[in-house]
């Protein structure tokens, strides 16, 4: 994304000394809590992030891709999502619906 560690420690308030200890493999388990605040930022899976750091993730806890991506969304959000993803499965099966 070309966040600075500057950038990203002020947007996750994780100092950027220990965000460059990770980047460069020097923290080999950083905190859950850690792993959550730059998933949510970078759009990437928890549930991944804490299996590839060596955290036991059980089975069925996965986050769905969209989630990982988009954040919490709210109810309306969520609803012209679905609108907006059928209009676009639609088109591409070429129905004018």
């Amino acid at each position: 994304m070309g966040l600075t560690l500057r950038t990203v420690e002020s947007t996750v308030g994780i100092s950027n000394a220990y965000l460059s200890q990770v980047e460069n493999n020097k923290i080999q388990e950083p905190s859950p809590v850690v792993l959550q605040k730059l998933c949510k930022l970078y759009g990437l899976s928890y549930g991944e992030c804490l299996r590839l750091a060596g955290y036991p993730v059980p089975e069925g806890t996965s986050v769905p891709r969209i989630v990982a991506r988009l954040g919490d969304t709210t109810q309306e959000e969520e609803e012209e999502l679905g609108e907006y993803l059928t209009f676009l499965r639609r088109k591409r099966l070429g129905d004018k619906r």
